[in-house]
């Protein structure tokens, strides 16, 4: 089945922009939404030529109440909408108790509770129409839990790894698919600063992501080499070499 009809979050920077230009080249609509909707309006021109159609609205997905009114939207304009990807998220952190707690609480509540907002308002237009492709960025940082500045946002994005695993139990069989995407480390704004040998470019990052979103997957580490052995390396090794890792 060919997802015509894509509605993309955090779609004005970073992978999210990166999946838009991917998906538009390939000729489908697309629903964009992001905080920066000068940015999205900007990125809606210069892929008008190649998309289907574009609509793009703003949304700050912490604003719960908001995100149902921005979904239905998106989804009125593109008249439906065939698959949605929980994209938005937010990589501030700091040492928890070092005094900036308020950051790490930020990060929780964009990348979890953003996300099952988004999960909400997705799978209500899904439900109703009977069909849908549920698309949940979680990332590596999810297999588990790191220390320092990253404790909140893996432990933010093992809740999302964990919101897709009981939809899939639930919706097994039906024809509502939900996929868990893990990117490992691509070059975005939000991997600026981070060292390692293990950085993918963006480009490459961004067609990882989209061939591991068209083949429906369950559970899809992104690129698979070397983030896939690296995944399953994580589950087992003792603290002070999992640290290393990512």
């Amino acid at each position: 089945m060919t997802r015509q009809r894509i509605l993309i979050t955090g779609a004005s920077s970073g992978l999210g922009e990166g999946m838009a230009r991917e998906f538009a080249r390939r000729g489908r609509a697309l629903g964009l939404a992001a905080r920066r909707l000068d940015r999205l309006t900007e990125l809606a021109d210069e892929l008008a030529p190649q998309a289907g159609q574009i609509a793009v609205t703003r949304l700050d997905v912490t604003d719960v109440d908001d995100v149902p009114r921005a979904f239905t939207e998106l989804a009125t304009e593109l008249g439906g909408v065939d698959r949605v990807i929980v994209n938005a998220g937010l990589g501030k952190g700091a040492p928890i108790g070092t005094g900036h707690a308020a950051a790490n609480i930020e990060t929780a509540a964009t990348n979890l509770i953003g996300a099952l907002a988004q999960a909400e308002a997705a799978m209500e237009i899904f439900r109703a129409q009977g069909h849908g492709h549920l698309v949940l960025v979680s990332s590596i940082s999810a297999v588990r839990g790191l220390p320092k500045a990253q404790a909140a946002y893996s432990a933010s994005k093992a809740g999302v790894s964990a919101l897709g695993q009981g939809l899939q139990a639930e919706l097994a069989g039906s024809p509502i698919t939900v996929s868990v995407i893990l990117p490992g480390y691509i070059e975005t704004d939000i991997n600026r600063g981070v060292k390692t040998k293990l950085m993918t470019d963006t480009d490459s990052g961004v067609r990882a992501m989209v061939a591991a979103i068209e083949a429906e997957p369950r559970r899809a580490e992104v690129p698979a080499w070397p983030w896939k052995p690296i995944a399953a390396a994580l589950r087992y090794l003792p603290d002070a070499l999992s640290a290393k890792l990512v």
